[in-house]
């Protein structure tokens, strides 16, 4: 069946890109120039539009009352919001009017299929069929959930990894999902079906780390009461994943270099080496150069590994993913809880959860909403189910935010609504909200102040700086006033994404210590 999707966009030239975009992927598109357009359009074919495309700002009706009509219809088809800002409030008002998904413009031809296909697959029978797969430990690239162009690109890479026996080392903070990305290259490769052994180096004694990898035979050491086979002899044909490698002792790292270089291991005690043949991924959080420089990993066994360095980016810089991560738990929690019906989640949790920055990255979401999950008592969580997180964003419970989308709350008329909208009229809950709707320009500027605005083009011997002092305090200003994303400071900046990644690296900058500054 043929999935029909509406593009709302008052830009011809962009409805006509995204109609292109749609229609490469099989899908069937249908244009409207504003909400009033698609919201009759949506009257008229009641039940044929599985997924809108829609632009936050046009003349006649903008997006947010679109949505708020839409819902006061009771229309729960998946919208994707199309923003020129990428600010966190902008994602926000989103969100909370009820969005299913943002995208910031220019937007790629990959980045808004991804997106539409995750608005389509989200059901309870893919769902049931996901936590099937993950408890059998089968996990493939379909079950990794995103729709971030960083977090795409770590998939394209993986999947051409896996198509050959090349090391590769995952790198990314605690959480960010290596593991999961690990057994999906190994179900990808020709090893599918073969012994998937986990590792995690950091957590072994380090008296215990050689005999766990490599075995060891009856008697070898005090305490040897039996034989003991390796994890390397169990991975034989298989991945062995080792996690936290940059904790391995220097001494196993010598091992562990033979069996990466000539596949072979010496079992503890044992008097001859052992053949096997295994996939090796190994997973960081540490920055394995430093640790190189620090002389904690052996330099040798650094070069060995790192032939195929994935990075995966943390989840505070993809927070489109969070919507689509969120929802896929709960959806899943509600399957594994053997619960009467799915728990969803309002748009204000929604908005809640994709505010917050996350420091545990998805292990941190998965485990709040299993919490919301199992405390709950309503079929959708709220704001409310998430109590800690709240606490953490006291501008968000300030109202700021909460305001910012100035959408009707409960026990509005919802016919009037729909009445008001289609006569083009903005719909809000009165006229006091209206008044104070602030846009996410208003709202930066409110951040930043004009004083802390200014680069200074002398300095204090009256002397012109340097351009590249000037260019460093420039792009720093950037990566605070866009929080991070940078996509949108690269856009702004006038320069693509490489060249600011390289110049963050000449300069020294930490893209995450502006973020902490303005924490």
């Amino acid at each position: 069946m043929i999935a029909h999707i509406l593009i709302v966009d008052d830009d011809p030239i962009q409805r006509r890109l995204l109609k292109h975009a749609v229609e490469r992927q099989g899908y069937s598109a249908h244009l409207a120039e504003n909400g009033r357009a698609a919201l009759e359009f949506l009257r008229n074919t009641s039940g044929v539009v599985n997924v809108i495309i829609l632009d936050l700002m046009m003349p006649e009706m903008d997006g947010l009352s679109f949505l708020g009509a839409i819902r006061a219809l009771g229309i729960e088809t998946p919208v994707i919001v199309q923003t020129g800002q990428g600010g966190i409030e902008t994602v926000v008002e989103a969100m909370r009017a009820g969005a299913f998904d943002f995208v910031v413009k220019p937007v790629s031809p990959e980045r808004i299929a991804a997106s539409v296909a995750n608005a389509l697959k989200v059901d309870l029978k893919e769902t049931k069929s996901r936590a099937v797969r993950r408890r059998n430990g089968a996990i493939g690239f379909n079950d990794i959930v995103s729709a971030s162009p960083d977090m795409l690109r770590v998939i394209d890479l993986a999947q051409r990894a896996a198509h050959s026996n090349i090391p590769v080392v995952l790198e990314g903070e605690s959480g960010v999902g290596k593991e999961m990305i690990a057994r999906a290259i190994q179900s990808a490769s020709d090893r599918a079906g073969k012994p998937f052994i986990t590792v995690n180096c950091g957590a072994i004694p380090q008296n215990l780390v050689e005999s766990i990898l490599f075995g060891h035979e009856k008697g070898a050491f005090t305490g040897a009461s039996e034989k003991h086979t390796g994890k390397f002899v169990e991975a034989d044909g298989g991945t062995l994943f080792l996690d936290e490698i940059g904790d391995l002792p220097l001494e196993v790292q010598v091992k562990l270099l033979r069996a990466v270089q000539q596949g072979e291991i010496e079992t503890v005690g044992a008097g001859k080496v052992q053949k096997v043949n295994v996939r090796l991924v190994s997973a960081t959080n540490k920055d394995l150069i430093e640790e190189v420089r620090g002389g904690r990993f052996r330099e040798d066994l650094y070069y060995r590994l790192n032939v195929f360095p994935i990075t995966i980016p943390a989840l505070r810089r993809r927070k489109e993913d969070i919507p689509h991560l969120a929802r896929v738990f709960a959806e899943r929690f509600s399957v594994e809880q053997k619960l009467s019906r799915n728990v969803t989640l309002s748009s204000g949790a929604l908005a809640l959860l994709t505010s917050y920055d996350w420091p545990g990255n998805i292990r941190q979401l998965e485990n709040a909403i299993f919490r919301a999950v199992v405390l709950s008592q309503s079929d959708e969580l709220t704001e409310a189910d998430f109590p800690q997180i709240a606490a953490q964003l006291p501008d968000y419970s300030s109202g700021a935010l909460a305001s910012a989308a100035g959408l009707p709350e409960g026990g509005s008329d919802a016919e009037r609504v729909v009445r008001d909208a289609l006569a083009g009229t903005p719909v809000y809950a009165n006229s006091e909200r209206s008044r104070g709707r602030m846009d996410a320009k208003a709202m930066l500027a409110a951040a930043y102040p004009s004083d802390d605005n200014v680069i200074a083009t002398t300095d204090e011997t009256g002397e012109v700086r340097k351009l590249a002092d000037v260019e460093e305090e420039l792009i720093r200003f950037a990566l605070k006033f866009y929080r991070g994303q940078m996509s949108q400071v690269a856009r702004k900046l006038g320069i693509g994404r490489s060249t600011l990644y390289r110049k963050l690296k000449d300069y020294g900058i930490d893209p995450d210590d502006p973020l902490k500054e303005a924490a």
